[in-house]
């Protein structure tokens, strides 16, 4: 397996490494509205997102959408400005939200299962367009726009763990409600760092759309 050595290394070479280094995807650009604590109401630009449908667990199917996510913007792609391909640049967070086979008029429920369908998402660079973005060469890879919206968030440390997520969710709902916002999106989970980052220090949030 050829990523095997690469990745052993980088994992070692990071305990010499400042975690602010080890964070240098660019993340969407935003403004914050407002703070409190852990949390943080923001105003999200338009963005442009590469997605994947996968199954599993919520740490499963985060790594098996993070593959051909990483796929597509180091190269397994069609560019449609040459006869090659480009690379993009990596941002942050990789975003992962239930999914669900129902109407699209229906709100997607999160449930307590560990399994279902997941969507991963990596955020595009705002520099690039539907138009200049290349094609995925894998046909599980899509590309979708994103209007500006008004996003809370709440941070938190540790891995991808279902039980954590639900009780984060849990917090940032109970706080919008006392505070008087509307939600009008499902909950979204956003992982900021690499895995080779100690779990302690890995930066999370649940993140929820709210109306303006």
């Amino acid at each position: 397996m050829p990523f095997v050595r690469p990745l052993a290394l980088a994992a070692a070479l990071t305990a010499f490494v400042p975690f602010s280094e080890a964070r240098a995807a660019d993340e969407p650009p935003h403004t914050v509205v407002r703070t409190e604590g852990p949390i943080e109401i923001r105003d999200y630009a338009p963005m442009i997102l590469a997605e994947v449908e996968v199954s599993g667990s919520m740490a499963g199917a985060g790594n098996s959408g993070f593959r051909p996510l990483a796929g597509y913007i180091f190269g397994a792609n069609t560019s449609r400005q040459s006869q090659g391909s480009d690379e993009i640049a990596m941002t942050s967070p990789v975003i992962q939200t239930r999914s669900e086979e129902i109407a699209m008029t229906t709100p997607v429920t999160q449930t307590r299962g560990e399994g279902g369908q997941w969507r991963v998402a990596f955020v595009m660079p705002p520099e690039w367009t539907m138009e200049s973005l290349p094609v995925p060469d894998d046909p599980r890879v899509t590309l979708s726009e994103m209007p500006a919206r008004r996003m809370a968030a709440i941070r938190f440390s540790g891995g991808p763990d279902m039980a954590r997520f639900e009780e984060m969710t849990g917090e940032l709902t109970d706080f919008l409600a006392r505070e008087g916002y509307e939600i009008v999106g499902e909950p979204v989970y956003a992982r900021y760092d690499p895995p080779w980052v100690p779990t302690p220090f890995r930066r999370n949030e649940v993140m929820i759309e709210i109306a303006s």
